[in-house]
């Protein structure tokens, strides 16, 4: 097996099928969007191999390896969460990358990461919590970045109707954050939409009136 000291095999091979995609991709003639998912606290060493990653391939290229990364530091505290998000974001900015954030727990279980069991409550993120990501994100220049908030959504196949999605949350923060921002942008907030499967064609499309612009299947 290859040596993964210091997740060096991890961002290898990372790196590798991100250009192995952009090599293929040409061949298509469609967008593709190169991201990487569920980064937790622990898994930060690894996020920062990819982050020299792609540093050295915009410096040679004008744009990043990656599209996208998403830190998923939802198990730590709300301002632990969103001042490691923007150390990273402060990065990213610079090399145009977008950054995915989480707030809230999505329940189920992926990547390791078991919410089976969770305090229902904390299924459902708060617009608090929200407009304070938001605000602390947007200082950085340059800045790119959307929310994967927490509205009831469950990672995992389940049939429809097992899942209860209360997406009016999304409404009720988008409302909330266009208030205190005075009110000129009614969708402030850039969502994702976590554990999309077995939702309900009516609160997907919900959603979406709500300002999510990806959803994971």
């Amino acid at each position: 097996a290859a040596d993964n000291t210091d997740d060096a095999a991890s961002i290898a091979g990372c790196v590798a099928a991100a250009k192995h995609v952009r090599e293929v991709a040409a061949l298509y003639n469609v967008p593709v969007v190169l991201h990487t998912d569920h980064c937790q606290k622990a898994w930060l060493p690894w996020m920062d191999g990819l982050l020299a990653a792609n540093q050295e391939y915009y410096e040679a290229n004008g744009e990043p390896l990656f599209s996208s990364h998403m830190l998923d530091l939802s198990e730590e505290p709300l301002e632990e969460n969103i001042a490691i998000c923007k150390e990273y974001m402060e990065k990213f900015a610079k090399i145009d990358i977008l950054l995915e954030f989480e707030l809230g727990v999505t329940g189920g279980e992926e990547d390791g990461v078991d919410n089976t069991d969770i305090d229902s409550a904390r299924l459902y993120t708060q617009p608090e919590e929200v407009f304070y990501a938001y605000e602390q994100l947007s200082e950085v220049p340059n800045a790119a970045f959307t929310c994967a908030a927490s509205f009831g959504n469950v990672h995992g196949v389940y049939a429809p109707g097992n899942v209860e999605l209360k997406p009016v949350i999304l409404h009720n923060t988008q409302e909330y954050i266009s208030e205190k921002l005075g009110g000129d942008d009614k969708k402030p907030m850039n969502f994702v939409f976590h554990g999309g499967s077995g939702s309900s064609v009516d609160d997907i499309q919900y959603a979406i009136e709500a300002g999510v612009i990806k959803m994971n299947i």
